[in-house]
């Protein structure tokens, strides 16, 4: 019997600016469920994902590794089905760990150690095969102009895919509670829900969007594009078509992206209700975060790709009654690869082999020893897709309060984040910052190298260009995959009707 061992709700949301939560300041949006969720347990402000784009940083919260050391840099990599991952090690230790929703897994391994999985994906399983039809919507999942014209009230099918995803996690819930209730006791269990919002499309429903669409505000810092002094951010924003931005699309993108945020909350909120209802909720340990941000206008930039705050940093709330003292507040920096170490340490399951995460369990629970922490986080932008430069090799450092971001070939970004929380000030050419400089552009590249990395890179394009044509020739049967219909996704009082 394991009843001495906690059954975890993960609960795992898609693009989920820290910062858009009642909970950790933000006026506008209402959050009651996750707001509920933190005041019970602990809010962490101070979290990085390990790379501001979907795939690497799912890959790496799986193995608890680095994107690098998965080698999965962008969308179309695979990971590598024989690297041993968090669902893997729950498994290990005798739970039966069961995924709800979203993965975003490349490739023919769709469970990557879930013995069970319910409402997969709606992008393919392979790379090529059939492509997802977004109708109305296509090209607004970003980063493309398209995604700020084409926004407002709507319907996202992404919202339906959640839909789906809430109701079978409560009913999975409520089969938990029928067997409890027949035995008295179960075996702890593992539930991971995956969501996709609030991914743009940049399109909520009219009740969610109406909630803000009045009173929405401007981004606080809107550079302007001649303000921009990093050359590669310029680029970016000439590659993507956002130098010049209305205010009409600011407002609309805004609106939309809170009320999917007020959406998430809801569904979270079916979830949470489920498992008191069903007697659940006393040993569980429940992790609610993101795979990154969302810029949302600051500093003239949308969607993730960078390393300002509202990209990298995501959203972490740990709830565990009885082990997690309420209303605890934590701003030590924590990667996204020391959340997977806490759970599995949590589990009482095996640590990932490989693995740098760190558990953070004994900084918010007195039952364990407060460990040595070291404030550090890193996260890698490796492209040859997304990218005005054909391929780019970023990594970011936060250390303490200093943040670097090196770009190879470029000149670095510097910011202290205690002195410059709205990362304004470039430090970088600061003749007073030397030293730090050196000290954090020598850690970015102790155990991580552009020069290694590009022949990496250049083989896997041409092994993907393989499995890509592989999978349009044969068609391969897809297992997971969400029945995505063109017809869920449509725009309200579209200002311009778009071509049909």
């Amino acid at each position: 019997m394991m009843a001495n061992r906690p059954n975890l709700l993960y609960i795992h949301s898609d693009q989920h600016n820290a910062q858009v939560l009642g909970c950790a300041g933000d006026p506008l949006v209402e959050t009651p469920n996750l707001d509920r969720l933190a005041a019970g347990g602990a809010l962490f402000s101070n979290v990085y994902c390990t790379s501001p784009i979907c795939v690497p940083s799912r890959m790496s919260m799986l193995t608890g590794r680095h994107p690098y050391q998965n080698q999965v840099w962008t969308n179309n990599h695979l990971l590598d089905s024989g690297i041993p991952t968090l669902a893997h090690s729950m498994g290990a230790a005798g739970y039966h760990p069961v995924l709800i929703g979203r993965m975003h897994s490349i490739g023919p391994d769709q469970l990557h150690g879930y013995a069970e999985r319910q409402v997969g994906d709606h992008s393919g399983n392979f790379l090529g095969g059939a492509p997802v039809d977004r109708g109305v919507l296509d090209g607004t999942a970003g980063p493309e102009r398209v995604s700020l014209e084409r926004s407002g009230a709507g319907q996202s099918a992404y919202q339906v895919h959640d839909e789906d995803v809430a109701a079978a996690a409560v009913n999975t819930l409520n089969r938990l509670g029928v067997q409890k209730r027949a035995f008295g006791e179960i075996e702890p269990f593992s539930l991971s829900v995956g969501f996709m919002l609030p991914h743009p499309p940049y399109v909520a429903r009219c009740e969610d969007y109406e909630r803000y669409a009045e009173q929405m505000t401007m981004p606080t810092r809107p550079e302007r594009h001649e303000q921009v002094q990093h050359p590669y951010i310029r680029r970016w924003r000439e590659y993507t078509g956002i130098v010049e931005v209305s205010e009409s699309e600011v407002c609309r993108a805004r609106a939309a992206y809170w009320g999917l945020v007020h959406r998430v909350d809801e569904l979270v909120g079916q979830v949470l209700a489920a498992l008191v209802e069903n007697g659940l909720a006393e040993n569980t340990l429940i992790v609610y975060t993101s795979d990154h941000g969302d810029m949302q206008g600051e500093h003239g930039l949308w969607w993730k790709h960078v390393f300002y705050e509202e990209s990298v940093r995501v959203p972490l709330i740990v709830h565990w009654p009885g082990v997690i003292p309420a209303g605890q507040r934590c701003d030590r920096v924590v990667s996204a690869l020391d959340v997977t170490a806490t759970m599995l340490d949590a589990l009482q399951a095996p640590a990932l082999p490989g693995s740098p995460g760190r558990s953070f369990l004994g900084l918010v629970s007195v039952a364990r020893p407060t460990p040595d922490w070291e404030d550090v986080a890193f996260s890698e932008y490796v492209a040859d897709q997304y990218t005005p430069d054909g391929e780019s090799y970023h990594r970011m450092v936060r250390q303490g309060a200093w943040k670097l971001v090196y770009y190879e070939g470029m000149e670095p970004q510097l910011f202290n984040l205690a002195e410059d929380p709205g990362e304004m000030q470039d430090r970088a050419a600061d003749p007073s910052c030397r030293q730090i400089r050196a000290e954090l552009t020598e850690r970015v590249l102790a155990d991580w190298s552009p020069t290694a990395i590009a022949p990496l890179l250049a083989q896997k394009r041409a092994e993907t260009a393989i499995l890509r044509q592989w999978a349009n020739q044969t068609r391969p049967t897809e297992q997971y995959r969400w029945p995505l219909s063109p017809a869920m996704n449509r725009l309200d009082d579209w200002p311009q009707a778009p071509d049909s």
